[in-house]
């Protein structure tokens, strides 16, 4: 039986491993190697606009579980070389989790360009950076075909250290060493440009499952810098550009599909995300994997995902929408 998500210890905050240097996969150091110190009021108590963790649905962890093991993939998880996410949200307003490993960190290569995204679009509403054709222009490439240099060039522009700010807020908490640490996006997409690693996996693009579907409640809520911008950055997540993974997985069962997605790939270490609707239904699915079957995996988790969301008890986007969805 694999077991159900879990919050991670606090003494995972004082522990600062260092991974293996085989386990970096992003280029060149050139940069602070070391955990930067977090600042403790980042993380003062104030309400989550996200809480996935107290929503966590029994029924639906144990199909997520049986789903899984039906994969063959128990042996992946016990080993923390996968970790999946699911989240109903039909309902925005009664959202149904269900995780394995969802706290636990990995390399995540391009997803943590969503972080990228979150943190221009907060220069943006600051004043400090203006949303014009250029700029909206590139944005949409990083996310779309997951242009590294446009990533690179938005980190620069953006700051490194705002984007880490930003993830740390109270307001996000993407980044949370009591949560397993999370989004993170320290280095430029490119052979330079290391700024910090995170504090808890040393990895300089991370992400841990649950807090990537965090981000997508986040933004499905419109609670991601404001309802307007929330919008924008939902649409430059649709209309994937690169078809694999989930979108392959999506096309062989549910062609009609919407996806807003976003996912990562280099050496052994694959990732994907979405919000998918159809079928009067909507959900979040996230999935991150340390194997050189991973992209496999991607495909086979989501068509299992999709399955167990659409059997599950009835409800319409329509009642989403009417307690204030996007």
């Amino acid at each position: 039986m694999l077991r159900p998500l879990r919050a991670c210890a606090l003494a995972m905050t004082l522990a600062l491993p260092f991974a293996p240097l085989g386990a970096r996969g992003d280029g060149d150091d050139d940069g602070l190697t070391g955990p930067p110190a977090l600042d403790a009021a980042a993380f003062s108590p104030q309400p989550d606009r996200a809480p996935l963790w107290s929503r966590v649905d029994p029924a639906l962890q144990r199909g997520l579980e049986a789903s899984l093991d039906r994969l063959g993939l128990g042996g992946a998880l016990r080993e923390k070389h996968l970790a999946v996410t699911v989240v109903d949200v039909t309902d925005l307003s009664r959202p149904r989790a269900a995780a394995v490993n969802g706290d636990h960190e990995m390399y995540a290569a391009s997803l943590p360009k969503i972080a990228v995204l979150l943190a221009a679009f907060e220069r943006i509403a600051e004043g400090s950076m203006t949303l014009d054709a250029e700029t909206e222009a590139s944005l949409t490439r990083m996310i779309r075909v997951s242009s590294d240099e446009d990533a690179a060039a938005m980190m620069q522009r953006v700051g490194k250290p705002f984007i880490a700010d930003v993830l740390q807020r109270p307001r996000y908490r993407l980044y949370d060493p009591r949560r397993g640490g999370g989004l993170w996006a320290g280095k430029d997409y490119a052979q330079a440009g290391l700024w910090r690693r995170d504090p808890l996996q040393n990895l300089a693009h991370a992400a841990t499952a649950m807090q990537v579907a965090r981000f997508y409640y986040l933004l499905e809520t419109g609670n991601l810098v404001s309802p307007e911008a929330s919008a924008k950055m939902k649409e430059m997540l649709s209309n994937p550009g690169i078809e694999h993974k989930f979108v392959a997985g999506l096309a062989t069962v549910a062609p009609q599909a919407r996806l807003y997605r976003k996912s990562g790939t280099w050496a052994q270490w694959h990732s994907d995300s979405a919000i998918v609707e159809h079928d009067g239904r909507k959900y979040i699915a996230v999935a991150l994997a340390e194997s050189p079957a991973g992209g496999q995996w991607m495909r086979e988790i989501i068509v299992a995902l999709d399955r167990l969301v659409l059997e599950g008890p009835p409800t319409r986007i329509a009642s989403a929408q009417r307690s204030g969805g996007s």
